[in-house]
């Protein structure tokens, strides 16, 4: 056998008083495969049985696809659950306020359980933060875990903006996850774990999980603890107009958007991507005459339909495949989008590299690689800073008019 074939084995003498030296002896026994050669082995094996005759390649795709396909409805039915035309229907939260019997400021210690990927969480930041209810109001941040669940964790991030809100530690119950807190009110729980959850530290219980209850809460229920009081985002001569675009928005836009990510067959995406832009077609329309949906007064209507416009061209415009146009192809909407983020308190609540982790990393079904995309300029957050000019919106129609 040929030294190029043969395995060396090295000796290493003991210590005696002859000359050390190394001694070499050649084995003819076979050398043990190594874990690569193993590894490389088994690839190569693989690779055979997938690609060679034993399985055409079409066969291949075919079984893989259905596999994937099965796998991907049962993961979206326990992700997003469905009708039975395969359109997305959004669970009912558990926990519900009645506007008119708010909980009593003064006999409560509230504590908000917030994500910063999810839009209805971000519609509490915003009052809360509008309202000036950061002293009465204390707030938790969680991150998504790679289950689909809220988890607190001490990411170490630096805080360059004392406004700035970051992921971290439950600060109320020192619970790992939302799924312990919900399970430490009084009674226990077994359902959703859902953010926002409005958290009573003082009963140990949970107040709300509805992100518009909390809202109409914070506006008016909290007043005399407010830094703002005399902000109204739900004045009594514009509540019909604010219910009525809650109608529209919420049903074909807020929660229009995951109609179209999480349908689960053809003709569920189409009504729902084409309802999706028709309503923003008819927004833009207004937005030509009106600074914001009610006129010239910002309301709990704008804030909700602001998170969903943050979210869109990074997010959903990719991700959910809604994609017929851009919202900066919107000039109206761009600009109001603008507008309301330049609204001092709003920009501290906004996270966009958040927002792409939460959706891009942890909705499996819908992004298996994990990878996050490159986004143009509009879905930035520094190009939100681009002055909006509609200040005048408004008043410049109305001086049309009286010409």
């Amino acid at each position: 056998m040929s030294v190029c074939c043969a395995s060396a084995q090295l000796t290493f003498p003991s210590h005696t008083t002859t000359p050390r030296r190394f001694s070499v002896r050649m084995s003819n026994q076979p050398r043990k495969p190594t874990t690569t050669t193993t590894t490389t082995s088994i690839f190569t094996s693989a690779t055979k049985l997938l690609w060679g005759p034993s399985l055409p390649p079409g066969l291949l795709i075919s079984t893989a696809r259905t596999a994937w396909s099965t796998v991907w409805h049962l993961m979206m039915t326990q992700l997003a659950p469905s009708d039975s035309s395969g359109s997305y229907t959004r669970p009912t939260s558990q926990f519900r306020l009645n506007p008119t019997q708010f909980p009593s400021a003064a006999s409560s210690e509230l504590h908000l359980y917030v994500g910063l990927p999810c839009p209805w969480a971000h519609r509490t930041l915003i009052v809360r933060a509008l309202k000036g209810l950061d002293d009465a109001v204390s707030v938790s941040v969680a991150s998504p875990g790679q289950d689909g669940s809220w988890e607190f964790k001490d990411n170490n991030i630096p805080i360059r903006d004392k406004d700035k809100l970051v992921p971290g530690l439950d600060k109320a119950n020192r619970c790992r996850n939302l799924k312990e807190v919900y399970k430490t009110r009084t009674g226990g729980y077994e359902g959703r774990c859902t953010v926002p959850m409005l958290w009573d530290s003082r009963k140990k219980d949970v107040v709300c999980n509805e992100s518009y209850d909390i809202i109409e809460f914070f506006n008016s229920g909290l007043n005399e603890l407010a830094k703002n009081p005399s902000l109204d985002l739900t004045p009594p001569e514009l509540k019909g107009k604010i219910e009525t675009w809650n109608q529209i928005v919420y049903p074909k836009v807020n929660n229009g958007v995951y109609r179209c990510g999480f349908a689960q067959s053809q003709e569920a995406y189409d009504r729902a991507v084409n309802e999706v832009f028709s309503t923003l077609d008819e927004i833009e329309d207004h937005l030509g005459s009106n600074r914001y949906l009610c006129g010239e007064r910002l309301t709990l209507a704008d804030v909700c339909l602001f998170t969903t416009l943050i979210r869109f061209d990074p997010v959903y415009y990719i991700l959910f495949k809604c994609t017929k146009k851009k919202l900066v192809e919107y000039p109206n909407l761009y600009g109001y989008l603008r507008d309301i983020y330049q609204i001092p308190g709003v920009a501290a609540t906004c996270d966009i590299p958040a927002i792409m982790d939460g959706y891009y990393k942890t909705l499996f079904p819908l992004n298996a690689s994990g990878i996050q995309p490159a986004i143009s300029l509009s879905g930035d957050q520094d190009s939100l800073l681009i002055p909006h000019n509609r200040d005048s919106v408004g008043i410049a129609v109305e001086a049309q008019h009286a010409v």
